[in-house]
């Protein structure tokens, strides 16, 4: 048997949820999975239906173009829900929104009835846009906060999709162990719930795989005495690019600075959640006052702006945010530092270049000199180096 890559937990989701502690028992050791990654689908998109309109600006010329062509493009549109007063109370949008088309209004035949398609962002703050009583509706705002016009209610049209099925995940050449080893030897049917992690070279945990169910087994090919379990996941699968993670912490925690570098935008994403997990709990920040380096060369998007700010305050695989909510958290203490603290950025060029962005209304990462802003802003001295 080759080393094992993942060992498979029996899993209590009570036990788990009251906290538990020990309960775990150690099922069997796996020396790899098949199927166990896949990307997040993209949003759906959606039709929608602007009731009541009454349209300007690029809303206007849109609604000309789909009159002569069909459909027209429209872009990020912004649904501000306003109060009995008129004043906006909160924000909803859709991205990408094409105009489909409109018909005279039933209630008001000044205003317009207007079909668009877009997609529900995941930063919405809500499933659907609420309004509070006696509201007037929603004031349409283009990309940079224009005004596009009114609407009084949105419907939105609802599909009949068949839910896609992914495939069940197998663990490969896995030896049991307890008491799944006594319920295959008993030929038993169901196997229980169980939880798979991911493991290093020396067996040590690094994440989280998957919980699920055991479904079936079969002898393994990979050698006698081993099996292929299948799990059928509840939670949600890790993305591929936890494939390239796994591969560099495989070996144990980093032991050098910028091994994430040479990762994907997507791996660098999860490699921040992989060192959040790793995250060593309860120890001690370091002095205030303390100045730590932070190597930007490869600071070529906002992740990777994160994975080095981690190994500049934590050392090689250090965790410190993920996001500026997050790291908003960490500089409240009990992460490794706490301000006032002094940050030497080297070759801060390359952000300045790479941090870039257009603004809209809508989420979109902080440019350099928002972080820049930020980080001053909770007496971190920033020094450009």
């Amino acid at each position: 048997m080759g080393a094992p890559k993942y060992v498979l937990l029996s899993y209590d989701q009570q036990a788990e949820f009251e906290g538990e502690e020990g309960y775990e028992e150690t099922w069997a050791l796996c020396e790899d999975t098949e199927g166990l990654f896949a990307d997040p689908r993209p949003p759906a998109r959606g039709t929608y239906e602007l009731l009541g309109c009454t349209a300007e600006g690029e809303l206007a010329v849109a609604l000309a173009g789909a009159r002569a062509e069909g459909s027209a493009p429209l872009g990020f549109l912004t649904l501000e829900i306003l109060d009995k007063r008129g004043t906006g109370v909160g924000e909803w949008y859709l991205t990408d929104v094409r105009l489909l088309g409109d018909r005279p209004c039933a209630r008001d035949l000044t205003r317009r009835d207007v079909t668009v398609e877009g997609t529900e962002p995941d930063y919405n703050p809500f499933d659907y846009p609420q309004c509070p009583p006696l509201s007037p509706g929603y004031r349409l705002l283009g990309e940079e906060g224009e005004t596009w016009g009114a609407c009084r209610d949105l419907a939105h049209v609802r599909e009949e999709r068949p839910e896609p099925v992914d495939p069940p995940v197998r663990l490969l050449g896995c030896t049991p162990h307890g008491a799944l080893r006594e319920a295959l030897d008993a030929g038993e049917e169901d196997l229980g719930h169980a939880k798979l992690l991911r493991v290093d070279a020396s067996g040590r945990p690094v994440q989280s795989a998957a919980e699920g169910e055991l479904t079936a087994w079969i002898p393994s090919a990979r050698g006698r005495g081993l099996v292929d379990l299948t799990l059928e996941p509840w939670s949600e699968r890790p993305p591929r690019a936890a494939l390239e993670v796994w591969e560099l912490w495989g070996r144990g925690r980093p032991a050098e600075t910028g091994l994430w570098a040479g990762c994907s935008t997507g791996g660098r994403e999860f490699w921040l959640r992989t060192a959040r997990e790793n995250h060593p709990r309860g120890r001690p920040d370091q002095s205030s006052g303390a100045t730590y380096h932070l190597y930007g060369r490869h600071i070529i998007d906002h992740p990777g702006f994160f994975c080095a700010l981690g190994e500049a305050v934590n050392g090689p695989g250090g965790y410190f945010g993920w996001g500026l909510d997050a790291l908003d958290d960490c500089l409240r203490g009990r992460w490794g530092a706490a301000p006032p603290i002094t940050l030497v950025w080297h070759d801060a060029q390359v952000a300045r270049s790479s941090l870039g962005v257009t603004p809209h209304t809508g989420y979109r990462p902080p440019s350099f000199e928002e972080l820049l802003v930020f980080l001053t802003e909770r007496r971190v001295d920033v020094r450009l180096a």
